[in-house]
């Protein structure tokens, strides 16, 4: 049995009670937890540790990673618990109707549907076996896809920090990596020496205004960066601007949604967009052969992600012929 006034103290802080709701949804790890809520992971070790020593949480340990979930005593409501469990219930309810719960609602969907795209890390007593296949791996599939294409300039366009960059420069012959930050620059840079990667010009820019030449690129790579962009139509003209005639703008981003938890906390200037909003931006920037389909989604998870590309026309003979 719990002191009445110690258990009160521990589940009087707001953050203990929204890390204690999501260990009742699934079973975390501190850096998943740390994603999710937003919070230093200091802070994070400190009240699992709590609650931990509460009895208020479990822990087990699996592949190199500790998870923590709710206890099973509370979670069962047995030992005793059973009214601690029914004011809890009340209580996750009543969050997960909150912006907060639901933002904490989205971003664990995310952090489940990494998790089904990396089968070696999570094969644990809750994961389907049929699925565990030995080598299979998004990383190798992607990888193994770069030797059916050309040696190909390709302009990584707001880079981050430069985890996509890296993987593109293992097919192309050249990459160009743009971002804004100087900050999230230096750190893309970093990663790209550890990987022995040297293809790689790293260049500060805003996307509508990129710090490269005319028709230098083959392709033109947005990956999750066009929300962010102040103007997207004046980004993808930008990128239409540097592609040679025939090459081509591939765009990785979010379908539309309503979690605008995001404007604040990650800096997206919009909520996504329609499929047929983005086939229209693309189509406007002078972009032929304009495709969109749905790259990947899960039940449960806000977040769509939708993969969309288009060719630049190649000149016509007249065209050539006045440069």
């Amino acid at each position: 049995m719990y002191d009445a006034s110690a258990l009160y103290r521990l589940l009087g802080d707001d953050a203990r009670l929204r890390l204690l709701r999501l260990l009742a949804l699934d079973r975390l790890n501190v850096t998943e937890l740390t994603g999710i809520l937003g919070l230093a992971q200091s802070g994070v070790s400190r009240h699992l540790g709590l609650l931990k020593d509460g009895g208020l949480v479990s822990e087990e340990r699996e592949a190199g990673f500790t998870y923590y979930r709710i206890s099973p005593d509370v979670r069962d409501a047995s030992n005793g618990h059973a009214a601690l469990w029914a004011l809890l219930q009340d209580q996750f309810d009543r969050a997960s109707a909150t912006d907060i719960g639901r933002g904490d609602n989205a971003r664990l969907e995310e952090v489940r549907r990494l998790r089904k795209e990396n089968f070696q890390t999570h094969g644990g007593p809750d994961t389907n076996e049929r699925q565990l296949v030995p080598g299979r791996s998004w990383a190798a599939w992607a990888r193994a896809l770069g030797h059916l294409l050309p040696p190909v300039v390709v302009a990584d366009l707001g880079c981050g920090e430069g985890y996509l960059t890296v993987e593109t420069s293992r097919w192309a012959s050249r990459v160009i990596a743009v971002d804004r930050s100087a900050d999230v620059l230096a750190r893309a840079r970093a990663l790209a020496t550890r990987r022995h990667v040297s293809n790689v010009t790293w260049k500060r820019g805003d996307l509508e205004t990129l710090p490269i030449g005319d028709e230098t690129v083959d392709v033109a790579l947005f990956s999750q960066a066009l929300h962010h962009a102040d103007d997207p139509s004046r980004a993808l003209q930008e990128a239409v601007r540097i592609l040679v005639h025939g090459g081509r703008v591939l765009v990785l981003d979010l379908r539309e949604h309503g979690e605008t938890w995001v404007l604040d906390r990650l800096g997206d200037q919009c909520l996504g967009f329609t499929r047929e909003g983005l086939a229209t931006l693309l189509e406007g920037a002078g972009l032929i052969d304009v495709k969109v389909n749905v790259g990947a989604r899960r039940t449960g998870d806000p977040f769509t992600v939708l993969i969309a590309s288009g060719v630049k026309p190649v000149k016509t003979e007249e065209q050539k012929l006045h440069g």
